[in-house]
């Protein structure tokens, strides 16, 4: 039996596949409440900063009804700076994430080994006892935090601490990180990685022989193996290091991320700006008043242990309904890759999330947990400054074809009466509009089209179509659409040619993709998921069961484009792609 396919990946109607389709509800799976249901704790997950009031003063209206509640917003004089510890084995790549993160969020970067090169240098003491001084570090990790610029700029601990008494020595002083990074790297990939490595004594630069090789003869032929990246040694060290980290684990536990480092420094680096970017979030809500304060579930709190695993994954995702943790895990994740294709210019994105609870072709389909995602994107933009206006479509066609989509019944009046914050946001920064030309107004700086989708006799690409083009340049983010093309009535769905209407659906890129992947013909046991976050490819996961009777997801491969079902299958095969195989032959030069 081949593993799951994806015939009707480009579809946005999976029960037209037999070989892809979502969990749905079986003797093995609880069925939740019904279908409408909103999700559990809709008032608690406000997922935003807090705006202060004290800087839209004058005719802003947020301003005058903040005034007439009552409302008075006291903020710290700064934001208190965000403290990363990072770790990772030899060839791990933390390095190039160092300097990633340093030019993202301007952190102090502090490394013991390049402050024990910095005494040597000075030939101070400590430089003098540098042997003494490596073991223990200490003295001058703590000395380098109590400069002026850690403190305001905050700080990147690099390889720091190593042991058990290192640790717990920064925590009787108070030293504490907001999150410890965990660079995660198979062994085998680590060996080789340092004993393909070599030194270019003349530059210092550093090559590797297969994956970033010389770029002359000249240069290939002075380059040296360092005396510590032979097979033997590097063993060494990572059995060293496992020690170390062991140690120190118990001290982090709970701020203890671990990244999936094996994959290209850019997907690598995507997980680590989001997972920092949500701490400084954390950081920025607890150094905000706001009075009367309402009493809210710090996010942190909620999200529990087993999240350090997921390593890109939820595991658990058969577990309807889904827990909170799972949840925010994926509003966090489209959330970030949305505003990465937002901020990079992308004008027509949309999201394509495949959950449990997110698939309408399940009895299990929750519209709250849709709402809830609209919620958090729209606020986080309007946290911003920005004004959005969230769509959903109305009825469509005449007479006996007159209706909605089931999917969307009742979303306008969910939309209209959800809690939107303590901050007047929905009226002001958030208006709830319908799909069409007449709903864009110029004040509106973006729109979120909620779930649009054809019905049969009925196109909703028209009215689409009138919206993106009054629209201009102004984003347009479509949540979950279904654009398939189904069939006309009665003249209806001809205004735009059918070849007009696909390419026309087509135009609107994936900032976020996520669907899970099932044994042909088969609905269970997930097998794996595909998922893509702008501005990254497609990672292909499998899911593995792991002998304590939970399950991880490891990742098989990466694609540029969207994979076709042959290449998932060819994956989970093993077999080389199809671009591969379909590749012509070198030609040969005639003789």
């Amino acid at each position: 039996m081949l593993p799951a396919s994806l015939s009707s990946l480009h579809s946005t109607n999976v029960r037209t596949s037999p070989y892809l389709s979502p969990l749905s509800s079986s003797s093995s799976l609880p069925s939740p409440s019904p279908s409408l249901s909103l999700a559990p704790s809709f008032s608690h997950l406000h997922h935003r900063r807090l705006v202060s009031f004290n800087t839209v003063r004058g005719n802003n209206p947020l301003a005058t009804k903040a005034e007439r509640r009552g409302l008075s917003v006291t903020c710290a004089s700064t934001c208190e700076p965000l403290k990363v510890m990072i770790s990772g084995a030899p060839a791990s790549g933390k390095g190039t994430q160092c300097e990633l993160i340093v030019q993202k969020f301007g952190l102090v970067h502090i490394s013991t080994g390049d402050l024990l090169r910095a005494e040597v240098s000075a030939g101070s003491e400590i430089g003098n006892k540098a042997k003494e001084f490596m073991n223990a570090g200490q003295l001058m990790v703590t000395a380098r935090l109590s400069h002026e610029d850690a403190k305001t700029k905050g700080w990147l601990l690099d390889g720091y601490p190593r042991s058990f008494a290192q640790a717990q020595s920064l925590e009787n002083l108070k030293i504490r990180p907001d999150v410890y990074v965990v660079l995660d790297v198979p062994d085998e990939i680590l060996i080789d990685r340092c004993v393909g490595r070599r030194l270019d004594p003349e530059t210092g630069k550093i090559y590797h022989l297969t994956n970033f090789p010389p770029e002359t003869e000249e240069i290939k032929a002075r380059l040296v193996t360092r005396p510590d990246d032979t097979e033997e040694k590097v063993k060494s060290r990572l059995e060293i290091y496992k020690q170390n980290a062991k140690a120190i684990l118990s001290t982090y536990s709970n701020i203890t991320k671990k990244i999936d480092g094996n994959r290209p420094k850019e997907m690598v680096f995507a997980d680590i700006e989001s997972l920092l970017s949500q701490a400084k979030r954390e950081k920025m809500k607890k150094t905000t008043a706001v009075k009367p304060v309402h009493e809210r579930k710090s996010r942190s709190n909620q999200v529990s242990s087993s999240q350090d695993n997921w390593k890109g994954i939820p595991t658990r995702l058969n577990n309807i309904p889904h827990s909170r943790e799972i949840r925010n895990y994926f509003y966090d994740d489209v959330l970030q890759a949305t505003q990465r294709a937002v901020n990079d210019g992308r004008t027509r994105l949309k999201v394509e999330i495949n959950i449990p609870e997110l698939n309408p072709e399940m009895d299990v389909y929750r519209i709250g947990t849709l709402m809830e995602l609209v919620r958090v994107i729209a606020l986080s933009f309007a946290d911003d400054g920005k004004r959005v206006k969230v769509c959903v479509q109305g009825s469509m066609g005449e007479g006996a074809l007159a209706g909605m989509p089931l999917q969307l019944a009742g979303t306008r009046k969910i939309l209209e009466f959800m809690d939107w914050g303590d901050y007047g946001a929905k009226g002001t920064f958030v208006e709830i509009g319908s799909i069409g030309a007449n709903e864009v107004d110029e004040q509106d700086d973006m729109f979120i089209l909620v779930a649009p989708q054809n019905a049969v006799g009925n196109c909703i690409i028209d009215d689409m179509k009138a919206m993106t083009d009054a629209a201009g340049t102004r984003p347009v983010i479509l949540i979950n659409p279904r654009l398939k093309d189904l069939p006309g009535s009665s003249g209806i769905m001809q205004t735009m040619g059918r070849d007009k209407r696909l390419e026309y659906a087509a135009s609107f890129e994936n900032c976020y993709f996520f669907r899970l992947l099932y044994y042909a013909g088969t609905q269970y046991p997930i097998m794996g998921a595909l998922r893509m976050t702008y501005p990254n490819g497609y990672e292909l996961y499998k899911r593995v069961d792991v002998p304590s009777g939970g399950e991880k997801y490891v990742i098989l491969s990466t694609f540029t484009e969207k994979p076709s079902s042959d290449d998932i299958n060819d994956a989970f095969l093993g077999k080389p792609r199809q671009r591969e195989r379909c590749a012509p032959p070198p030609t040969r030069s005639k003789s």
